[in-house]
């Protein structure tokens, strides 16, 4: 998993009925792109994330807006 400044990352619902938790990476902490990443969720929380396999990284220039 591989990411830069801008990219988006979703952390999926595990259970039903529990929403995907959507933050902008704000700072990659790892070497080349690799985690840890500081995050800026949508609800202005922000703290350090190393993503796991319920994660997905939305790279910016592939987003369509």
């Amino acid at each position: 998993m591989r990411a830069t400044v801008g990219d988006q990352l979703v952390q999926h619902g595990r259970v039903v009925g529990q929403h995907d938790k959507v933050g902008e990476i704000v700072e990659v902490l790892g070497q080349e792109g690799n985690p840890p990443y500081r995050v800026r969720f949508e609800d202005g929380h922000e703290g350090v994330c190393s993503p796991g396999p319920d994660t997905e990284i939305r790279h910016r220039n592939t987003m369509t807006r």
